[in-house]
């Protein structure tokens, strides 16, 4: 259907500086948006949220709701990390054997 209202010159003028003044703003989003100090502080967010929840959920490993210290995992993690030393230290030991051989 064909628009058969009549629109004055002003009118018809007025409806472009406002189309201009939205792509103006658009433009200035997109440049705002891509420019590189945007997109190294995006990053510095995303960094610092993801190791902010990160913590959070170490932080709920070993505390429980009521404050107190989960003695169960904190003995898992001490022997899951004297484990480990001790796997490094018999890799280290052993290799060092084969060299001096």
């Amino acid at each position: 259907m064909a628009d058969t209202t009549t629109r004055s010159k002003a009118d018809i003028e007025a409806e472009i500086a406002a189309a201009r003044a939205r792509l103006a703003d658009n433009v200035a989003g997109l440049i705002n948006q891509v420019h590189p100090k945007a997109v190294v502080q995006r990053g510095i967010d995303d960094a610092r949220g993801f190791a902010a929840a990160e913590f959070a959920n170490a932080k709920s490993q070993v505390i429980d709701d009521q404050g107190h210290v989960r003695t169960d995992r904190v003995l898992l993690i001490g022997g899951a990390i004297t484990g480990l030393v001790t796997f490094v230290v018999l890799v280290r030991g052993i290799l060092k054997s084969m060299r001096s051989a």
